[in-house]
């Protein structure tokens, strides 16, 4: 039996099956934890109200009344414990219910042990007691003072002080103490990302991986594959034994932006993958537990989707436990002078050169233009002026480029990768065909614009994709699935080479 420290980690179980009770004990004595026992509501807070646990594991249903009964008595007394609530069946709607009604995590019953020790183990990091010298298998750490400072440069990245940007951070601190899933919404451009990074460096969780997913971006028929891994021969060209994003993030946060762009079935699935903690990998006949937690973004009204039948409402439900809303910037434009001075000062250390200096006039300009694309759209209006500058004050050319050009949206962010180079004769042809020149085909236009593009990256590359995939801005993922969507061979019919250039 391991040896446990002067001060023991102290938790209290709540359950009114005997049997139950014992096996919880006994496992959380081996884990060197001192342990009391209760099998009523009544006999719990008789035994809460002459001392503090570091931990509290409650039955969601018990003789004279529901465990969240305790929970919401204890968030009354302001108690430092974390309540782990367990629930049976699995049932969704009380394990959202005692999330919503702060529990730091639930448990579904039949409890399996390595995940309930791992669990307790969390809590009781999380609310900064060190149970004892061994952790218990795939347990949060204590924080590190690199975790400690990589909160901190977290919350930094979310630039600003107004009212609306003080109150995002002030709740990304407290929802980062729980393992209740978190909904960013926001429109394009605001931060979500850099807002559920801040929540995994701000948890008990910061040690851990952070994997982000853009669920919009993998296309349907490797989903499943993607998001849970595949056997070796699982499909077609699967030749060994991959993870998917669930086991890559186990002990961490897993971040799924743009959540909205799920189809149906994937959406099904992932419920399941969120509520039993288990996946099965492609082509495997077992399931695996994966310890994670699910952060998710989007910048659609997924209440309207889920009216419309778009999106499920038991995974709505599910995902937005915690909601936090990023403001757009139009409604924070007393950040933007600060906001500007980190962006110019993260551009000219990215290229080398003195920190460019912004006007008043300039910044005035920028205040009353819309910026409907947000932190992004003024990121690269200011990396256009610094790039376009040719003197010590910076002229901002607020002319939409690109994708925005056309729309009239005012985002200067093109909508497709662009070569510096110019392109094939029939391409340049193309691009110099008269504005009211429309193609029969649209789609089989732009396919042969890409194309070109492509084929011309390749063969300046060697075909060797890692390269021409960083040229063009892409992920080797990217760059493979147009490559197969286009059916662009190799020269003589040779295996392309994805080895770094």
């Amino acid at each position: 039996m391991p040896s446990a420290l002067a001060t023991p980690a102290q938790v209290l179980v709540v359950d009114d099956e005997p049997d139950l009770r014992t096996l919880y004990e006994l496992t959380l004595l081996r884990e060197g934890y001192r342990v009391e026992a209760a099998g009523t509501l009544a006999e719990a807070w008789q035994i809460l109200d002459g001392k503090k646990f570091d931990a509290v594991i409650t039955d969601m249903r018990l003789p004279d009344g529901l465990g969240l009964e305790l929970l919401h008595r204890m968030a009354a007394q302001q108690r430092g414990e974390r309540c782990i609530v367990m629930t049976a069946y699995g049932s969704a709607e009380n394990a959202v219910e005692a999330l919503k009604a702060g529990a730091f995590d639930y448990l579904t019953k039949p409890v399996d042990l390595k995940q309930f020790r791992s669990v307790v183990a969390s809590a009781i990091q999380d609310s900064g007691t060190t149970p004892k010298a061994r952790a218990a298998p795939g347990a949060a750490r204590q924080p590190s003072g690199e975790s400690v400072a990589s909160a901190a440069s977290a919350l930094q990245r979310l630039v600003g002080e107004s009212k609306a940007m003080c109150q995002v951070k002030e709740r990304i601190a407290k929802v980062a103490r729980s393992m209740a899933p978190v909904l960013v919404r926001g429109e394009s451009g605001t931060g979500k990302e850099l807002v559920a990074r801040a929540i995994h460096a701000c948890s008990h969780r910061a040690d851990g991986p952070f994997v982000a997913v853009n669920c919009s971006a993998i296309p349907e028929s490797l989903l499943e594959a993607e998001f849970f891994g595949a056997k070796k021969g699982s499909y077609t060209g699967s030749h060994q034994d991959r993870e998917g994003y669930f086991q890559a993030a186990r002990g961490g946060t897993l971040f799924l932006d743009e959540i909205g762009d799920l189809p149906l079935a994937m959406q099904s699935k992932l419920l399941r993958a969120i509520q039993e903690r288990q996946v099965r990998s492609l082509g495997s006949t077992q399931e695996d537990a994966v310890d994670v937690r699910i952060v998710s973004a989007t910048h659609k009204d997924l209440a309207a989707d889920v009216r419309a039948e778009r999106f499920r409402q038991d995974l709505y439900y599910r995902l937005n436990v915690i909601e936090i809303l990023v403001p757009p910037l139009r409604d924070r434009r007393e950040d933007l002078p600060v906001l500007c001075e980190a962006l110019l000062r993260r551009i000219a250390q990215e290229s080398g050169m003195p920190l460019p200096v912004l006007s008043p006039s300039v910044l005035q300009q920028l205040c009353e233009h819309p910026l409907s694309g947000n932190v992004r759209e003024l990121e690269n209006l200011l990396h256009r002026a610094v790039a376009l500058s040719d003197g010590d004050e910076l002229q901002v050319d607020f002319a939409p480029t690109g994708k925005a050009a056309a729309e009239g949206t005012g985002v200067a962010e093109p909508s497709a990768p662009v070569l510096a180079q110019p392109l094939s004769a029939a391409a340049s042809a193309a691009a110099i065909e008269p504005a009211d020149s429309v193609p029969a085909d649209l789609q089989a236009y732009l396919d042969q614009q890409e194309r070109e593009i492509l084929v011309k990256a390749l063969h300046e590359s060697g075909f060797n994709r890692t390269a021409a995939a960083q040229r063009l801005g892409l992920s080797l993922r990217q760059i493979r699935y147009r490559i197969a969507r286009l059916a662009i061979a190799a020269p003589g019919g040779d295996e392309a080479n994805d080895e770094p250039a």
